[in-house]
C-alpha cells in the first residue's frame, strides 16, 4: 500500500490535471453568457443576449445543417464498413489478416493534415468536385476505426458458444443473427454510431482539404475566430456543440461498458430459436 503522502500527492496531481483540462472550458461556458461583446475578465453580469444572435444568423444555420447532414452520412458509412471489416477480422482466418486490422487503424493514428492532403490529392486526380460527400469521405475514414474498434471488442469478449447453441438447435444464419448476433451487439453499435458521430461533427483539419467553399460549424467556428468578429456569438456556438457532443459520448461510454448480451436475454434468444 502507498504511504499517505503518496496518496496525497496523487490526489493533488490529479485534482490539478482536471482543473488544466476544464478550467478553460468553464470560462468558455460563461462568456457565452457576458452581456458584453469584449472578452474581458471579470465577466459584469449574466446574460441570454447573444443566444437568438447566434441562432437567427444565416451562416450558423447553414453550417449546422452541414455538419449534422456529414455526421449522418460518415456515421451510417462507418457502421455498415466498420461492423463488416470486424466480422471479417473475428470471424475468418487468412494470410494478412493482422496487416488488414492495422490498416483499419491507421486513419485515426495518422495526423489528420496528413489524411486531409492525401484525399484532396485523391479528389483533384479524380476530377472530384468537392462538396457534401466529399467531406462525408473525409470523415468516414476515420469515422470506420471507431466502429470496428467497438464492434471487434465486443466480439472478442463473446463466447463463440452462444453462437453454436444456436444453430445446434437448428437456428439458421438470419435466425442467429436476429436473436443472438443482433442483440449482442446492439450497444456496441450505438456506442460507436455516437462516437463517430461527435468525431465527424467536430473535425476540423480533414474538412478543411475536402469542403472547398462549404463551412461546417467547426470551420465556421475557426473562421469568426481566425477574423477576431463575432466572438460573442462563437461562444454561444461553442456552449451548444459542447452540448451537442457531450451526450452522445457519455452515453456511448456507458454503452461500450455493458456487457451486450444479459443472461436472461441470451436465454430468451435460446427460447426464440426453439
Amino acid at each position: 500500500m502507498e504511504p499517505r503522502g503518496v496518496r496525497l500527492f496523487l490526489r493533488v496531481w490529479s485534482s490539478l490535471v482536471v482543473l488544466f483540462l476544464y478550467v478553460p472550458i468553464g470560462i468558455i461556458i460563461l462568456y457565452a453568457f457576458n452581456p458584453s461583446s469584449i472578452q474581458s475578465w471579470p465577466i459584469p453580469s449574466l446574460s441570454l443576449k447573444w443566444f437568438p444572435v447566434a441562432l437567427h444568423d444565416p451562416d450558423v444555420r447553414s453550417a449546422v445543417v452541414l455538419s449534422l447532414k456529414t455526421g449522418v452520412i460518415a456515421t451510417a458509412v462507418a457502421l455498415v464498413l466498420g461492423s463488416a471489416a470486424a466480422f471479417a477480422v473475428h470471424r475468418f482466418r487468412f494470410f494478412g489478416r493482422e496487416t488488414v486490422s492495422f490498416i483499419l487503424v491507421l486513419p485515426i493514428a495518422l495526423p489528420g493534415i496528413i489524411t486531409g492532403i492525401a484525399l484532396n490529392s485523391f479528389f483533384a486526380f479524380g476530377g472530384v468536385n468537392l462538396s457534401l460527400w466529399t467531406i462525408a469521405i473525409g470523415h468516414a475514414t476515420f469515422c470506420i476505426v471507431v466502429v470496428y474498434n467497438n464492434v471487434i471488442a465486443r466480439l472478442r469478449r463473446t463466447s463463440p458458444s452462444l453462437f453454436e447453441a444456436s444453430m445446434d438447435l437448428g437456428a439458421h444464419g438470419w435466425t442467429v443473427f436476429r436473436t443472438v448476433t443482433f442483440p449482442l451487439l446492439s450497444t456496441a453499435l450505438i456506442a460507436g454510431a455516437l462516437l463517430a458521430f461527435a468525431l465527424s461533427f467536430d473535425e476540423v483539419v480533414v474538412t478543411i482539404f475536402t469542403a472547398g467553399a462549404q463551412n461546417t460549424l467547426p470551420l465556421w467556428i475557426f473562421g469568426a475566430i481566425g477574423r477576431g468578429q463575432q466572438l460573442s456569438e462563437v461562444n454561444v456556438v461553442v456552449f451548444f456543440v459542447m452540448c451537442l457532443t457531450v451526450v452522445p459520448i457519455t452515453i456511448a461510454v456507458r454503452l461500450a461498458g455493458g456487457s451486450g448480451l444479459t443472461a436472461s436475454r441470451a436465454a430468451a434468444a435460446q427460447e426464440q430459436v426453439r
